[in-house]
């Protein structure tokens, strides 16, 4: 059982004893320093008001209430989206003018998991030195309840579904009638989360045929959430039964978005954003874009074709929203799948990134697969090893980054090797106690074989 604090909230697995895992008191105690932390910001204010919403796994609710008390008790109004997504109650904030939000979700980690995801005033996730401030403060308790007469209040919103939808739909690039008349049939695998509710009701608008796999509101997972080739058998095998276009998989939260083509084939996490930037590109005749060190070298290839900048940012969401706020980037995000586009707002949204798909599908006129076929052939492979307490895991890297010294290395983010043909990216997980390992080539059998030659030398090490 884990409990894991970082700058980007508090993650931890259900049951167990207080401090060692994510327990009741542990989520009030984290939802009452960003509370405090919220409070003092904006001590101008005589009342503060965070937006709350929650992806649908099992201990959601309970976790939600909570939060939402928690808040309550500080004299905060609570906004509370129920069952939404990352990417709602990121577009929620700012259109509500709240001072902050957080979403209840453990993303793409299995049920057993939960997490409090923390956002400012914009909807956008806290940075470094403000996620440190909440940590001590929680380590402090160094908060105060309202008393009884200045407690906050708690309403219910259910309107964001279709807010949501609708801020999609509007925007300039996505072609709602081209997506009309192409009659696209589509298959969605929900994970039994809340991407079940959205994605559906999103293509509802569209015209879409969409066929249903694991919609269910219920946090059942019906496979590991982490929306990886080895994960989605069913949903490729019901691209190819449905004779649909493609499929379509998001994490928990939704803000994650993987395709398969029309053959069961994977489109790839990395390709999905790359697809999206090459259809933002062509129609604004270029423009710059960011993803972060272990996103795919076809960004930069298909960026460049267009006449634009590529640039590489740090490994997490907060990292590649400030690099491209830096760079005036007109798209970017991660090569999980995680799509930003600044038209719309500065987070991850597998919304926008389904609408902006379909839309260069419909302009293209042609299939997934033959799309997916027109971009640089790069292959990866993500691996990872476990942790334990006795690894001292920085010490790991250094020695890594010093054998490879003669090569083209990067250690902003743990430590990127850039060979001439294959990278690979070793990195200390921020949400779960691993070590996260990237490779890419161009062939999967040279990405598998620089995963496993790493991964040795990192055991000999150990």
């Amino acid at each position: 059982m884990t409990l894991i604090k970082s700058i980007s909230g508090i993650r931890g697995t259900i049951g167990g004893k207080t401090a060692d895992n994510l327990t009741p008191i542990d989520a009030v105690k984290f939802a009452a320093a960003y509370g405090a932390f919220i409070i003092t910001r904006n001590s101008d204010k005589k009342k503060i008001k965070v937006i709350i919403g929650r992806d649908a796994r099992i201990s959601g609710k309970m976790i939600s209430s909570l939060v939402a008390n928690t808040l309550v008790g500080l004299g905060i109004d609570v906004v509370d989206l129920g069952l939404s997504t990352t990417p709602t109650v990121e577009v929620a904030v700012p259109l509500e003018n709240a001072d902050g939000g957080i979403i209840l979700t453990a993303s793409h980690n299995p049920k057993q998991w939960n997490a409090l995801k923390l956002l400012n005033e914009k909807g956008e996730f806290l940075n470094e030195g403000e996620g440190e401030q909440i940590l001590k403060l929680a380590e402090d308790e160094a908060f105060e309840f309202a008393d009884v007469d200045d407690l906050g209040s708690y309403t219910k919103d259910n309107s964001y579904l279709a807010k949501h939808i609708q801020a999609v739909l509007n925007l300039e690039l996505v072609d709602v009638a081209a997506i009309k008349q192409a009659n696209f049939k589509v298959v969605v695998d929900g994970v039994n989360s809340t991407g079940g509710i959205f994605i559906p009701a999103l293509l509802k608008e569209l015209n879409v045929d969409c066929v249903e796999l694991y919609c269910t509101p219920n946090g059942q997972f019906p496979h590991n959430p982490e929306p990886l080739k080895e994960h989605l058998t069913d949903i490729s095998n019901l691209v190819v039964k449905e004779k649909a276009d493609f499929g379509i998989v998001v994490d928990p939260d939704v803000d994650r978005l993987a395709l398969i083509s029309e053959d069961g084939s994977m489109f790839g996490e990395e390709y999905t954003l790359v697809a999206c930037a090459d259809y933002v590109l062509g129609k604004l005749g270029g423009g710059n874009t960011v993803s972060n060190l272990s996103s795919s070298r076809a960004l930069r290839d298909v960026t460049e074709q267009y006449g634009g900048s590529y640039t590489a940012s740090a490994v997490g969401e907060v990292n590649v929203v400030l690099k491209m706020k830096e760079t005036n980037t007109v798209i970017g995000g991660e090569g999980n799948g995680g799509i930003i586009y600044p038209a719309s707002h500065y987070g991850r949204d597998s919304l926008v990134g389904v609408a902006l798909f379909l839309s260069h599908l419909a302009n293209k006129k042609i299939s997934c697969k033959t799309l997916r076929d027109s971009y640089p052939s790069y292959f990866m492979s993500k691996n990872k090893i476990q942790l334990t307490p006795a690894i001292e895991v920085d010490k790991i890297l250094d020695m890594m980054a010093s054998k490879y010294a003669n090569e083209n290395v990067s250690i902003i983010d743990g430590v990127k090797i850039d060979f001439v043909d294959e990278w690979i990216h070793l990195r200390k997980s921020n949400t779960e106690p691993i070590i996260r390992i990237y490779t890419e080539a161009k062939s999967q059998q040279g990405a598998d074989d620089l995963a496993v030659r790493f991964i040795n030398e990192i055991k000999a090490i150990i």
